[in-house]
């Protein structure tokens, strides 16, 4: 729902901010590397000493360079696979570093084994759920679902659970307790989304497994991903379907 409503108006409203970056002689790939850069600086320098509300906010200032890069990219008609892979590859480190400065708060400050745990459940199956669409992709299948929670909600439900919970250190009573209960419904709304996905590609595989038993023989079964593209390969800038 955020991929096809909430992406489609931020990127109308960031469009002239992207033109006039690229009038400037910036390149999308900079703005990629530039948001990445500043995602983890403000989940790795402030989430794991429990400064959540200053965290979110420079997280958010910068998580918007996934719009940013990509409009700029069609708008100079430069749109590429290397692009595609680049933005895809940061946002996973970007996600990771989120995830990881939630651990490193509740396996210091924070002292909570079990929400460390479920951070990095988090921080794993989010890598896991947009593995098993580019790994279903690479090997000629749709992948035709995308999930009760993709990037998009992993990110929006954690960031704001954790700037409300920030607003603690401001004297707000007992809101801390919204950053736990994120964390959780990210870990279960993950498990359900690998879940969903890991049954669309048993049956996609079955299906088109198939299909080439009916057309006759083939040069049979690889398991190795494709040399040749595939859905993995959209030539977008970005994830635009943020898996």
């Amino acid at each position: 729902m955020l991929n096809k409503y909430a992406r489609a108006f931020f990127t109308r409203v960031l469009t002239p901010f992207a033109a006039f970056l690229l009038r400037r002689g910036v390149s999308p790939d900079a703005v990629t590397l530039v948001g990445t850069v500043g995602v983890m600086a403000g989940a790795l320098v402030f989430f794991p000493r429990g400064e959540f509300f200053w965290g979110t906010i420079v997280i958010t200032a910068f998580v918007f360079s996934d719009l940013v890069d990509g409009n700029m990219a069609r708008q100079a008609g430069i749109s590429s696979r290397w692009g595609a892979f680049l933005d895809s590859t940061l946002d996973r480190v970007a996600d990771g570093a989120v995830f990881g400065g939630f651990a490193l708060w509740y396996a210091g400050t924070g002292d909570n084994n079990v929400l460390c745990a479920v951070s990095i459940f988090c921080l794993a199956s989010g890598q896991v759920v947009s593995y098993t669409k580019a790994r279903g992709e690479s090997i000629g299948l749709p992948v035709a679902v995308n999930g009760l929670v993709e990037r998009a909600e992993r990110l929006v439900i954690s960031l704001v659970a954790a700037g409300l919970a920030g607003l603690g250190a401001f004297g707000v009573p007992g809101i801390g307790i919204l950053l736990p209960i994120a964390l959780w419904v990210v870990a279960v709304g993950s498990a359900v989304t690998l879940g969903q996905r890991v049954v669309t590609v048993r049956r996609e595989a079955a299906e088109a497994d198939a299909a080439a038993r009916a057309d006759g023989p083939s040069d049979g079964r690889s398991g190795k991903p494709s040399d040749g593209p595939s859905g993995a390969d959209s030539g977008r800038r970005g994830s635009e379907a943020a898996s």
